[in-house]
């Protein structure tokens, strides 16, 4: 999975246009990082950056602004509504894929420690890096803003956690951390703004006071009136899209507006969002409705119509939704080769593609014949007494299909770092340490992708026994091949484990390996024999 951190870094500067476009520049420039928005606000003075990176370019986003920020802004000049205290105000580090909170916590300090180095500026750790309770949530850290600094940094208590402790006047100071994703979401009520805003009263997590908490946990929220849009909005912030769901929110609301004898229409995404997001929400009107929708984007187009997101302005997916924004088209040579092209370069004179390759293609193929017999069976209204097994084998047999395909490039590249590791120098102990422990490491990933092969096809089984049970007997030869060549893609998967294994020093770690692959390989001789049987009475 490609690893993505976003980055939401505000700056006290919303007004002047050249200093706004020189930080978007500098995060634009930064190799590795993409600049998704730029939100500039007249009132506050301040405006909002949205940019996502792997982990090593979104500091090097975020250091590339703050320099630029350092030579533009100047903080003793700066009024605005908005609750500041430096020209880089916050600098938060969001996980979007692949990446752990403590992560990005790490991430938030590495740049830190980064840019109090090159800069000489002061940071605050707060939210999931805070260091210190008291400094965990941004408004108690953010106390007293910029004017009250002065005072609050003789307080040892208050002492930065990286940089100068001394008050830098033209900056103030910056407080950086993790915190979960935040979305912004509003759903349009046919009422008036007080009603929008009885409704998220009842709702929100602060409620209408202490002693009245609201129904739902990780939300803030208000009523409105939009005059562009001639609709009232219960407007919120879900501060944890886990916790409290955009469909739940939505759903909430429009049990609120029924007891109101209100009307809802539909619902707008302020920005961009993870796909998990919709995700949840289609596999929520997936299940509420019963409907059999497995298929990725056919999932997103369900959520977007059930919340109404084109109600407003029209979604598209390809721009709203980070990871189809920010994810290249894997490369894989292989895989998109024809048939033809991919036979003809396994016979040439090299060593590569070679059996893992074959493998890993053998095994897609197996599960493949499944799905396609699964898929030609569903749906076909003499075969509407199996449905429910279709149902179930569908979805595994497509999505396996989809994850083994990637396996055919990936086993061809797999000896990539024990090739880095041998081609080391070794005329020192220290260098022949590091050479055998890159070699190691390279023969572990060379490991690690046939048995990843393994396990894919291993998950395959029991959807292609419902398949050769009641599948559609027209097919039955398309099953037999299908088990037969993912039984032959799991037995070419664990040669090279065996043989990729015979290098490994760790011997814990290759009775482990050893001891799963032979347990995936006698599970595949049984789950094969089984399905060959069942398939013998048809």
């Amino acid at each position: 999975m490609k690893r993505i951190v976003e980055c939401v870094p505000n700056f006290s500067e919303g007004r002047n246009k050249e200093t706004i476009d020189a930080i978007a520049e500098a995060i634009r420039k930064t190799a590795g990082c993409t600049l998704l928005d730029v939100d500039p606000g007249e009132s506050t003075n301040r405006t909002v950056y949205t940019f996502v990176g792997d982990p090593e370019a979104i500091v090097e986003g975020a250091i590339a602004s703050a320099r630029v920020a350092k030579e533009l802004i100047d903080m003793r000049t700066h009024k605005g509504e908005h609750p500041r205290f430096g020209a880089m105000d916050v600098c938060p580090f969001i996980p979007v894929a692949g990446v752990t909170m403590k992560e990005c916590a790490d991430i938030s300090r590495n740049f830190a420690e980064k840019a109090s180095e090159e800069l000489a500026l002061p940071f605050y750790l707060y939210e999931e890096a805070a260091e210190h309770d008291y400094r965990r949530k941004l408004p108690d850290v953010r106390k007293g803003e910029y004017e009250g600094l002065v005072e609050r940094l003789e307080d040892p208590k208050w002492k930065p956690d990286f940089g100068p402790e001394e008050f830098v006047p033209s900056w103030g100071i910056t407080a950086t951390g993790a915190r979960k994703f935040l979305i912004a979401y509003n759903v349009n009520v046919l009422g008036t703004p007080n009603q929008a805003h009885r409704i998220a009263l009842n709702l929100r997590e602060n409620g209408r006071s202490d002693d009245e908490p609201g129904r739902l946990n990780e939300v803030k929220g208000m009523g409105w009136f939009v005059n562009e849009y001639n609709v009232a909005q219960v407007t919120v912030n879900l501060n944890d899209y886990r916790v409290t769901p955009i469909h739940v929110l939505f759903e909430e609301v429009k049990k609120e507006a029924e007891l109101l004898s209100l009307g809802v229409a539909g619902s707008e995404i302020v920005g961009i969002v993870p796909l998990e997001s919709l995700l949840m929400a289609a596999d929520y009107y997936i299940e509420k409705e019963n409907l059999f929708i497995y298929e990725e984007d056919q999932k997103v187009r369900l959520a977007i119509d059930r919340i109404g997101l084109n109600s407003i302005a029209p979604f598209k997916p390809e721009e709203r939704i980070i990871e189809y924004i920010v994810t290249e088209p894997p490369v894989e040579p292989l895989a998109s080769m024809t048939v033809r092209g991919f036979i003809e370069e396994v016979a040439a004179r090299s060593s590569a593609p070679g059996g893992g390759s074959v493998s890993a293609a053998l095994a897609a193929v197996g599960i493949g014949l499944g799905s396609m017999v699964a898929k030609l069976t569903h749906g076909v209204r003499k075969f509407e007494d199996v449905q429910p097994h279709m149902m179930k084998a569908v979805p595994v047999l497509h999505g396996l299909t989809q994850q083994l395909i990637p396996m055919i490039d990936a086993d061809t590249s797999a000896f990539n770092e024990y090739m880095e590791g041998l081609r080391m120098p070794r005329d020192t102990d220290s260098q022949k340490k590091a050479r055998a422990a890159k070699m190691q490491s390279g023969l572990k990933t060379a490991i690690k992708v046939p048995l990843t092969t393994m396990r894919l096809g291993d998950e395959g089984w029991e959807a292609l026994i419902e398949v050769a049970k009641y599948g559609n007997p027209a097919s039955k030869s398309d099953t037999q091949v299908g088990a037969k060549s993912l039984e032959t893609g799991i037995w070419g998967a664990h040669q090279n484990v065996l043989i990729n294994m015979q290098g490994i020093k760790n011997e814990a770690y290759k009775q482990e390996v050893l001891s799963e692959a032979e347990v995936i390989m006698q599970r595949a001789y049984i789950k094969c024999a089984e399905v060959l049987k069942i398939l013998e009475v048809i």
